[in-house]
């Protein structure tokens, strides 16, 4: 029956037809307006614009920066090291060639999300409280990398 599917009544509206004589409600300036940007053909009036008047963004203050250099770290939760037999040692090469960071070469973090399989020796850039209680605990050991 998808042959016979129809909208619901009243859902759809034809499109206006602006520019249709005196008679159709939307003539001469089909609802542009008189003069100015918004009346020109091909407008590209951004949001920014205020028509002379100082932008919002340039009146409000500045602060702060924003520094271009940081790298921020990659994040790897304990509960994904489950795939990583005991006693295996896990730096950023191994995460990155089990897919678990996208790069070897930028730092890693290590969040405490999760359990670990078993005692494994971690090799990260920086590790969270709780992430190193529990590969402590599982019998492990956190090791920190200069980044």
């Amino acid at each position: 029956m998808l042959d016979r599917m129809k909208p619901a009544r009243g859902s759809r509206r034809p499109r206006k037809r602006v520019g249709r004589g005196v008679g159709s409600g939307s003539a001469k300036t089909s609802g542009r307006g008189t003069k100015g940007a918004g009346a020109r053909a091909g407008r590209k009036h951004k949001p920014h614009r205020e028509g002379g008047q100082i932008p919002l963004v340039m009146r409000l203050p500045k602060r702060g920066f924003t520094n271009l250099a940081k790298d921020p770290p990659q994040v790897v939760n304990v509960g994904a090291l489950a795939r990583f037999k005991s006693g295996a040692e896990v730096d950023a090469a191994v995460l990155a060639e089990a897919g678990l960071v996208r790069s070897a070469t930028r730092p890693v973090k290590l969040l405490g999300d999760g359990e670990p399989s078993g005692a494994l020796r971690v090799r990260v850039h920086a590790v969270s409280g709780s992430a190193r209680a529990k590969i402590e605990s599982a019998g492990g050991s956190v090791e920190l990398v200069p980044a």
